[in-house]
């Protein structure tokens, strides 16, 4: 499913116009990125988190000449599936 798709199912499960829709998942989207950027984290009771991870600095290796490469440190955005989650895919 791509971000059409979930705008279209959206408008139809909450009786939206597709625009307005658009704009809730915008908002969602918009509303999650700020709060990671922030610093903080996004918990969904039944769906899931939203976290910020801190990943170290390392070194790696470029395959095609084998040369050693600094990779810097950084943060990344992680998602954990919760308990509902979980138990609406596997059932």
């Amino acid at each position: 499913m791509n971000k059409n798709e979930l705008v279209s199912a959206v408008a139809e499960k909450a009786g939206l116009t597709k625009a307005d829709a658009a704009s809730a998942v915008d908002a969602v989207f918009e509303t999650v990125q700020s709060a990671l950027k922030a610093g903080g984290d996004v918990r969904l009771a039944g769906f899931g988190s939203f976290t910020v991870s801190r990943r170290e600095a390392s070194k790696g290796r470029n395959p095609s000449t084998g040369a050693e490469v600094d990779i810097p440190a950084r943060n990344v955005p992680k998602f954990t599936a919760g308990k509902g989650l979980k138990d609406a895919v596997n059932s």
